[in-house]
């Protein structure tokens, strides 16, 4: 029998978590992938109305969404799908996809990513959103290539 490293056992408490912002969204990393043993990374997304990262796919991990508060649509398989508060939602890697607050209020998600690294990612482009002359796009589209996310061209996402 193998024997798996022994983690710490860890509590986030609110207000403790990294706020990042960058594609318009507001991410609170509450679990790392450094606290997590490389798992997983948890975040909670907070997107304004109308608001959404562009339709992209990821090549290293696959995401999982429980949507708190709000209305959300996914895109996926080239199909909007609007869904209430209280669904989970669950996007394999490799997957196309998407999601945009197609409501007048704040939309509340956590998201988790495994394995981890969605936090590092998500840092980096922050970095690259919010200096100063504003945000470098080819820059973020290097990061995200760098991190295995990848943009679907335009005129492909429904």
């Amino acid at each position: 029998m193998s024997t798996l490293p022994s983690l710490p056992s860890v509590i986030s408490l609110p207000g403790t978590g990294k706020v990042l912002r960058a594609l318009g969204d507001e991410v609170t990393v509450l679990l790392s992938g450094e606290q997590t043993g490389g798992a997983f990374t948890m975040v909670q997304v907070v997107t304004p109305p109308g608001g959404g990262p562009p339709p992209h796919w990821h090549t290293r991990e696959d995401e999982w969404f429980h949507i708190l508060e709000g209305r959300v649509e996914f895109w996926q398989d080239g199909a909007w799908t609007e869904v209430p508060a209280g669904t989970t939602a669950f996007l394999p890697r490799n997957s196309r996809h998407t999601y945009r607050n197609c409501g007048d209020t704040l939309l509340r998600m956590i998201v988790h990513a495994a394995p981890a690294g969605f936090e590092v990612f998500f840092e980096r482009i922050a970095e690259a959103f919010n200096a100063p002359g504003g945000p470098d796009m080819g820059r973020i589209v290097e990061i995200s290539t760098e991190h295995g996310i990848h943009y679907v061209q335009p005129g492909t996402a429904g």
